[in-house]
């Protein structure tokens, strides 16, 4: 069987973009590594590889990093991901928050900024955006790499009718817009242009948590991302799975509840109205404590205020039937819980699971438990952002062909 831990290349000339991508991770999770290990691992042939390290080579993407001694012979000459060969810029556009950062080419974070936003509509955060970009591309950190593309995050779901917009997990004022086209051409306005692309900040957490967290070993798994909403990431074999239009993980507006608490999105009894931040904040404003903030929530938690451990118990009995259904979907490796809670906020809420239902993730021989928490905390979306300019270039594109148009039958 082949390993879990890298991805797997295709010899055919018309995958090479997915074989520079295969390329690229084999060298990031295991390099330096020569030539022909890189074949092994990705399942290339020995031509393939040397043709596309020639490429990354020259495009500054992978450097030489010396020669291994390994018996007789010329050592093989060991290759690395070149740190300094580009910086991509991730940002997450949060209910309460701006976060810009960027990320060089072997995952290091080069340079950070939040700042707290009074509202999230195009005409206060488009300013606000290409502000935060500017600082970063002014750092020292940065300056002189090249700007390989931005990309950005926000809560979905994306071009939907019937789901109401609006509320608070959801961002005001972008319905029927284009966010990647208004923040490209804000950017360009600074003169800062450069290529935007936008995805869902669950599935881009996922990808974040991939990169540089605990999914680093694992190819198949769920994100349950709590931002002020419940998202879900997905990642398939490594790579992100959006659906057909990019709201694929909506898990938050799954009904839980016949005819239980209302929803912003128009239905009622949705899981996020209970299993939340958003439903953290509620139940705190409802006992007098309003405007917490995530240090706040981690403090009334140490303290075992009785709001945050009455949340906990309720969004665990919530979440348990939510996990086994989606083991039993997806067959993950695991299932990795972020986002913006404090870390023993979700650690208490994964032990608060106990005892999980039985699944087909019961198997006595786990590498991992079935549920595990996330490590890049409230970062995670904007690492992953940062991901999505290098997963658009180096991901395979073999069907170009858009679905077609579905129409109800007459």
């Amino acid at each position: 069987m082949t390993p879990a831990s890298h991805a797997i290349g295709n010899n055919p000339g018309r995958s090479r973009s997915h074989n520079r991508r295969v390329v690229l991770e084999a060298v990031r999770l295991h390099g330096p590594l020569g030539r022909t290990d890189i074949a092994r691992i990705a399942h290339l042939t020995a031509q393939a590889v040397s043709n596309i390290v020639g490429e990354l080579l020259a495009e500054g993407l992978l450097v030489e990093d010396g020669r291994r001694r390994s018996g007789r012979g010329q050592p093989p000459i060991q290759f690395a991901v070149n740190p300094d060969g580009g910086v991509t810029l991730g940002i997450e556009i949060g209910a309460h928050r701006l976060t810009t950062l960027a990320v060089d080419l072997a995952g290091r974070l080069r340079a950070q900024r939040e700042r707290s936003i009074a509202a999230t509509d195009p005409a206060h955060v488009l300013p606000l955006i290409a502000g935060e970009v500017a600082a970063i591309r002014a750092t020292d950190s940065i300056r002189r790499s090249a700007l390989l593309g931005v990309g950005v995050v926000m809560p979905g779901p994306f071009g939907v009718d019937g789901l109401i917009p609006g509320g608070p997990t959801t961002l005001g004022g972008w319905d029927g817009l284009d966010p990647a086209a208004l923040i490209e051409a804000a950017l360009a306005e600074a003169e800062l242009g450069e290529p935007v692309l936008l995805g869902n900040d669950a599935t881009a957490a996922a990808v974040g948590e991939r990169l540089h967290g605990a999914a680093r070993s694992l190819r198949n798994f769920c994100h349950l991302y709590f931002g002020q909403g419940l998202g879900l990431g997905i990642m398939i074999d490594g790579r992100p799975f959006g659906g057909a239009f990019g709201n694929a993980g909506e898990i938050g507006h799954v009904v839980v509840e016949a005819g239980g608490r209302s929803c912003a999105c128009g239905n009622r009894g949705c899981l996020e109205q209970y299993a939340s931040l958003q439903a953290l904040e509620e139940r705190l404003a409802a006992a007098g404590i309003a405007a917490v903030d995530s240090d706040a929530i981690a403090r009334l938690h140490r303290e075992g205020h009785p709001v945050v451990t009455a949340w906990i118990a309720e969004a665990a009995a919530r979440l348990g039937p939510q996990i086994v259904t989606l083991e039993n979907l997806f067959d993950p490796e695991a299932i990795v819980f972020g986002g913006v809670l404090p870390d023993g906020v979700i650690a208490a809420l994964i032990a608060a699971l106990e005892p999980l239902p039985t699944s087909v993730a019961g198997r006595r021989h786990r590498n991992v438990p079935r549920v595990i928490a996330g490590t890049t905390g409230r970062l995670t979306a904007a690492l992953g952002a940062a991901a999505l300019p290098l997963l658009e270039t180096m991901t395979p594109k073999l069907d170009r062909t858009p679905p077609p148009e579905v129409t109800a039958a007459g």
